[in-house]
């Protein structure tokens, strides 16, 4: 199974799509754009307090038969955030100070 691709940033709404390089996901494939993660989360995912890491990039060519953006488009269902800020805030304030690999 393929990542999902989310297409959008789930905090600021900005788009990203399969071949950019600023989004980030959690392991539950939360997505946001590297400077939201950077400036605003803390690398700390509002929705289940993990890190983040660079989102691969889903390549245009299939360099292998039925392995690109075209045989496995990425999701075009945008998402938003589950919280409000307030609590994000709270949540972020109460776990950055802790590796993801510890949290």
């Amino acid at each position: 199974m393929a990542l999902e691709l989310r297409p959008n940033c789930e905090m600021c709404d900005v788009d990203l799509p399969a071949a950019v390089v600023n989004a980030r996901i959690c392991s539950y494939e939360c997505t946001f754009c590297a400077d939201c993660v950077e400036t605003r989360l803390m690398n700390v995912c509002p929705n289940c307090g993990g890190g983040f890491v660079p989102r691969p990039i889903r390549l245009a060519t299939a360099w292998r038969p039925g392995v690109s953006a075209a045989d496995q488009p990425p999701a075009t269902q945008r998402r938003h955030l589950k919280y409000p800020l307030d609590d994000i805030a709270r949540h972020i304030a109460r776990i950055r100070t802790i590796t993801p690999e510890r949290r």
